[in-house]
């Protein structure tokens, strides 16, 4: 009888975990996680630089606001990153935030040993369970818009442009801007060049000057650097991710703006309710989320092509353009 009784209360306790299961599948609420959620984020450049450095202005809002309690490190060498990452797990964050690109086999195979932290890694590749969540600065749309202002604006029809990788996430912000301005100026040729570096501004400044000798009276500044080298010759930039006008005045011409908030508001809220996916949040960056914008120094612009490319941003938004996506290498054309 005591065998049966225990076979009695076992079978009960299976039972009653399986509707309790079958009530979480129906939407039950899951246990949120207390507030102020413990977030890290690792960095293998200088808060300073402007990719990093959206991500790290978005958290340092939400710390603000109450929502996190932020800790970061920054110049983490490739080979220190699965270290870095451990540790960070090991002290119980909740979520670590970061940049995969050059480090992915070690990222995803530190993800993999602690699953009960949620990972969000700046990726070209996909998500992967069971917490491995990616984005991306997909900022192509805004991107395209600057190309408009700027295939408007140069006089010599020669665009010099400067990038740090040749990788996806720079080669379809840099080709968007190249079918911007070949849309409003069919005769605009281009000058391609990468540092292979994410931050050397003395190395792409002299890039970009190898640019002007040859003719292009705009830059498009993908990289730190450029857009000194643009003051100095008297010529116009395009920036990109962050807006530096106002260390440029009368230099920067339009930017393509990046905004990481929206990604991480989404991702707080889904980690403090306990409801945290490894998905790509790339969809937060597009500008319909908010998440990506453009200015243009109307002083500097021409009226007509500011006319234009509002009216193009406006069929962005209404879901009536779609900016191609090209990943492939962008490549001089002169």
């Amino acid at each position: 009888m005591a065998f049966l009784s225990r076979f009695a209360v076992t079978r009960r306790a299976v039972l009653g975990l399986a509707a309790a299961a079958a009530v979480a599948v129906a939407g039950a609420p899951a246990i949120a996680k207390d507030k102020p959620l413990k977030v890290a984020a690792i960095y293998t450049v200088p808060v300073e630089q402007q990719w990093v450095g959206r991500i790290h202005t978005a958290l340092k809002a939400a710390e603000e606001r109450g929502d996190v309690t932020y800790t970061y490190s920054e110049n983490v060498a490739n080979t220190d990153y699965e270290r870095v990452m451990r540790e960070y797990a090991e002290a119980g964050m909740d979520l670590v935030i970061g940049e995969a690109f050059a480090v992915e086999r070690a990222a995803r195979k530190v993800a993999a040993e602690y699953p009960d932290t949620a990972f969000l890694m700046g990726s070209s590749f996909g998500p992967a369970k069971p917490n491995f969540a990616v984005f991306d600065n997909w900022i192509h749309e805004p991107s395209y818009l600057t190309g408009m202002i700027a295939g408007k604006a140069t006089k010599s029809n020669v665009i010099g442009m400067i990038g740090g990788y040749a990788i996806p996430e720079v080669n379809r912000l840099m080709n968007a801007f190249m079918d911007g301005a070949k849309a409003v100026n069919p005769d605009v040729k281009f000058l391609v060049t990468f540092i292979n570096s994410w931050y050397d501004p003395p190395k792409a400044k002299e890039s970009a000057f190898a640019m002007i000798e040859k003719g292009a009276d705009i830059l498009y500044a993908e990289r730190f650097g450029v857009s000194d080298a643009a003051k100095e010759k008297g010529i116009l930039a395009i920036g990109n991710v962050i807006d530096t006008a106002a260390d440029y005045p009368g230099t920067i011409l339009s930017s393509a703006l990046w905004h990481m908030e929206p990604t991480i508001d989404r991702v707080i809220e889904v980690v403090s309710g306990d409801a945290f996916e490894p998905i790509d949040y790339g969809q937060y960056s597009y500008m319909g989320h908010g998440g990506g914008s453009f200015v243009v120094d109307e002083s500097l612009a021409d009226a007509d092509a500011v006319a234009a490319a509002r009216a193009k941003e406006q069929e962005i938004r209404d879901g009536l353009f779609r900016v191609n996506v090209n990943d492939g290498e962008p490549k001089s054309t002169m």
